[in-house]
């Protein structure tokens, strides 16, 4: 009997790790798989390209988990530099081109297919955002032109960095380390709308610290260009803030024209959405992962675009599981963020405050400050601590932290917690490491447990405090 033909579309986390799954567990005799991707790079890490710009790490190789060529040695006929342009579900195959031959285009049929296409960078379609001198950072090749265009003299340049979500803060902080003056607009009243109004605020407070001018309620109208096409300054409705050069920082959206195209079925924001298998919902043989999906909130039981390279990488797990004959599912997150702007740490799981609101809980909310070692050990650094907990039940929905050295991480606590869905009683009681090098006797997250605890006994007793 003729194998059967796997084809994936994208080259990245989701779709080469499903690709990889798929075949360790059926040779070539049994599964021929095909792996399109329209850029130069495959397994690659996105996320290390604000490292990459800082000068932290060398780049684009030391990105790459897993080249091409090695790929192609696993038995994986990976394609680069080839473009899927159309979908057709019904006769199973896709239409794709050489992006680098001009033979025009040809279909190639499938059996199993595995939609891995990623997201796109919040391009505004305002004047000036095509200009020379614009970056995008969600490529290998975007920080490539990125990189080349700080070349050896970041010092003295004007960045302006569009929107403060996590890539725009970490951005800003790349290039304030590459010596560059460095601005950062965000349309909305604080930076970080990943975190609470109050939570971002600390945040804005630091990054002014820091030496990085940021400019709330800033509503970008365009960008000045010189005779020659290139970046001159960043336009507001009340403002204009020079740049030679200018990164976006808004964010991105799951990348599903094909999918639209091909009837496939799309949630609120655009994601494909799929069942706990990742298979496409209402096709038996189409499965699909990684940033071009929605997934499920197991604190608010909706769906959403949560992209990060972690559950790209577990989305392929379980797809190439399923597509190689296995049996794997993916349950979904508890959204889970951490990130920096210089020695400042941020981390969120589980839901904000609007969140909790929109899904219909009504809760309490408390914040803590602590530090992130025993007081008096040397290094003990602040932090503050915003704990959300669901009123009378006392289920934990969420927690943000803002601190320095030694906070973000502790978010994981609350992770888990989100996931074996505790109350904030019992997570007084769990188990921690302590010693005075590494926290307090009391950790910074169980002191909010404890008088989100507290609070929800308030609460309960109609007394109140900090409702939503």
């Amino acid at each position: 009997m003729a194998a059967q033909r796997l084809v994936v579309i994208g080259g990245d986390a989701a779709g080469m790790a499903a690709a990889s799954a798929a075949r360790r567990l059926k040779g070539p005799g049994e599964l021929e798989i095909i792996a399109f991707e329209r850029g130069r790079y495959t397994s690659y890490s996105a996320c290390g390209i604000p490292y990459w710009a800082a000068g932290d790490v060398d780049g684009p190789d030391a990105l790459v988990a897993r080249t091409a060529t090695e790929h192609r040695r696993r038995g994986i006929g990976l394609r680069l530099r080839t473009e899927v342009t159309e979908i057709d579900p019904d006769r199973q195959r896709v239409r794709v081109r050489d992006l680098d031959a001009d033979d025009g285009e040809r279909w190639e049929g499938y059996d199993r297919l595995v939609v891995a296409t990623g997201a796109r960078p919040v391009r505004p379609d305002l004047p000036g955002f095509d200009a020379d001198g614009v970056h995008g950072v969600q490529t290998l090749d975007d920080g490539r032109a990125l990189v080349d265009a700080l070349g050896g003299r970041g010092a003295g340049l004007r960045a302006v960095v569009v929107g403060a979500g996590y890539i725009g803060v970490e951005m800003a902080e790349a290039l304030v380390r590459r010596g560059c003056e460095v601005t950062v607009l965000e349309r909305a009243g604080q930076p970080m709308a990943t975190l609470d109004p109050d939570m971002g605020r600390l945040v804005h407070d630091a990054m002014c610290g820091l030496g990085i001018e940021t400019v709330t309620g800033a509503e970008v109208t365009g960008i000045r260009t010189t005779d020659a096409g290139r970046v001159a300054a960043v336009l507001t409705q009340g403002a204009e803030y020079p740049a030679d050069l200018v990164v976006l920082g808004l964010g991105v959206r799951p990348e599903t024209s094909l999918a639209r195209g091909a009837g496939l079925p799309l949630g609120d924001s655009g994601g494909l959405l799929t069942d706990l298998a990742m298979r496409v919902r209402g096709r038996e043989d189409i499965w699909a992962g990684g940033d071009c999906v929605e997934v499920l909130d197991l604190v608010s039981g909706r769906t959403r675009h949560i992209p990060l390279g972690t559950h790209a990488n577990k989305h392929g797990q379980v797809i190439g599981t399923n597509a190689g004959g296995g049996y794997a599912t993916f349950p979904g997150v508890v959204g889970t963020a951490v990130s920096k702007v210089c020695d400042l740490e941020i981390a969120r799981t589980g839901l904000l405050e609007a969140e909790a609101t929109a899904a219909g809980l009504r809760y309490v909310t408390v914040t803590v400050e602590s530090t992130s070692r025993a007081g008096y050990y040397p290094g003990a650094r602040p932090m503050t601590v915003k704990m959300l907990a669901e009123r009378r039940t006392g289920r934990l929905l969420g927690l943000q932290i803002v601190g320095r050295e030694g906070a973000g991480k502790r978010v994981d606590i609350a992770a888990v917690a989100l996931t074996a869905g505790m109350t904030v009683e019992a997570m007084t009681a769990l188990d921690l490491g302590y010693a005075p090098p590494f926290s307090p006797v009391w950790d910074p997250v169980l002191v909010a447990a404890r008088k989100a605890s507290a609070a929800v006994a308030r609460d309960s007793r109609g007394e109140g405090l900090g409702e939503g």
